[in-house]
């Protein structure tokens, strides 16, 4: 039943693939021409090779193909998926705008001095003297033939005006397809350059009724979902290590989906890390992204690199808990969190901070009386509309919330998965400052 159920899935998924696509080719290639040629053929190209390199970059990522070419496939891939969604958005919205474009044609076409303007420009251009073939004389037979015109000529004696220019479906045509390929290249083209060009500062003040006073204003410089892979590099680690560390601050929570890859193809890229630098150090936990990637060797890598990984265990501070659980995902590795192990014995008389990854673990740190968890995982939607399904999937998309006594703070993440794009999610890297109400 459940392979049935896959396969109808499956179909149905194809299916609204194959339309959208021939949609789009519809709107942007087939419309804007007057026939068959090679606009057309060169968008339907366009379509299958965008397509092909997404899939090719999706099937090469986890395999052993050398990472060149998963650098290769993933930028073209990527993109060409973040650019069809915005084109299809674009062409759908272009369908409100065709019928007030074709209203506004109409209108002009039947005010007066655009009526006249035809026949002003035939009545002031000289009639053209009329060349009389030889062996047709003033005195010549006309034709009586029954293809005779009404003056007794041949039918080919009136011949027909050649057309004026593009038909009115034709102009519109051009214009709202036109217009819907700038408005989502635009698109991409500004996520993108917002992804590369790093991360910004988001700065959060969260309050916590147990943490003491000589605490107040302590410093967690959070960052999540770096995800690290054929498209963001070392360079892109460097940016958000030398972003981290001009915050100054107290401590770094690394909350999990660092990369997508392995240690051998990745390692240069997360050397950086290394650098970090905090009074009270760097911690780790894993993301789902981690156990597709070798979860057991990444912990080691940070661990090699200078963080602490957190695997389901606690730090006591000097003012408060520190814990981190596992991502949910490493449950089928029997890696799961175990928050009897991080949490069940620990004072609750001390103020805690939990790393967990996903926002959807809250649940179980409410239960353990935690007093603020941080997590990542959602990118904040990274691709609106995409916004709507996170938000759905989890307890808080993005921000700061509150369950009972527990807080949660969300990070949209510092990176991107898959394209390398952002729309209505920038990327942030947040700093939480700890306030007590002693002070």
């Amino acid at each position: 039943m459940a392979i049935v159920v896959f396969v109808l899935v499956a179909l149905l998924v194809l299916a609204v693939l194959v339309t959208g696509n021939w949609y789009l080719w519809r709107r942007l290639f087939r419309d804007i021409t007057r026939g068959p040629g090679a606009v057309r053929r060169a968008g339907a190209v366009v379509i299958v090779s965008g397509w092909a390199l997404t899939v090719g970059a999706f099937a090469t990522s986890r395999s052993d193909v050398p990472f060149w070419l998963k650098q290769l496939l993933a930028w073209p891939g990527y993109l060409w998926l973040a650019l069809s969604l915005y084109l299809l958005l674009a062409v759908l919205a272009g369908e409100l705008v065709r019928p007030v474009l074709r209203g506004i044609l109409q209108r002009r076409d039947r005010t007066p001095e655009a009526t006249a303007a035809p026949a002003k420009a035939r009545a002031d251009v000289p009639a053209e003297p009329e060349t009389i073939p030889p062996g047709r004389g003033a005195g010549a037979a006309r034709d009586t033939g029954p293809d005779a015109g009404p003056d007794g000529g041949g039918a080919s004696a009136a011949p027909q005006a050649p057309a004026a220019g593009p038909s009115r479906r034709l102009f519109v045509s051009r214009v709202v397809g036109g217009a819907a390929a700038a408005a989502a290249v635009a698109t991409v083209g500004h996520g993108t350059y917002g992804v590369l060009r790093g991360p910004g500062v988001k700065r959060v003040t969260v309050p916590l009724a147990k943490l003491p006073r000589a605490a107040h204003g302590y410093r967690i410089a959070v960052v999540s979902d770096i995800h690290l892979g054929p498209v963001l590099g070392r360079g892109f680690a460097q940016k958000v290590v030398d972003t981290i560390n001009s915050t100054q601050p107290d401590l770094i929570a690394v909350v999990g989906d660092l990369v997508d890859g392995s240690v051998k193809d990745l390692g240069p890229a997360a050397a950086p890390l290394a650098q970090l630098r905090a009074r009270h150090g760097s911690f780790f936990v894993t993301g789902n992204h981690e156990y597709f990637s070798g979860a057991e060797q990444w912990v080691e890598e940070v661990r090699r690199l200078g963080l602490t990984p957190l695997e389901n265990a606690r730090r006591e501070l000097p003012h408060f808990d520190l814990a981190g659980v596992n991502d949910v995902a490493g449950e089928d590795e029997g890696q799961g969190p175990d928050y009897a192990r991080a949490l069940g014995d620990r004072d609750r008389g001390r103020a805690s901070v939990l790393l967990a990854h996903q926002p959807v673990q809250i649940h179980e740190a409410v239960e353990y009386g935690v007093d603020l968890q941080l997590s990542g995982h959602t990118h904040g939607g990274q691709l609106w509309p995409a916004n709507l399904l996170a938000g759905a999937a989890n307890p808080t998309l993005a921000g700061l919330d509150r369950y009972g006594d527990t807080q949660l703070y969300v990070s949209r993440g510092a990176g991107a998965w898959g394209p390398p794009t952002r729309v209505g999610a920038p990327s942030d890297i947040t700093v939480i400052e700890l306030a007590s109400r002693e002070a």
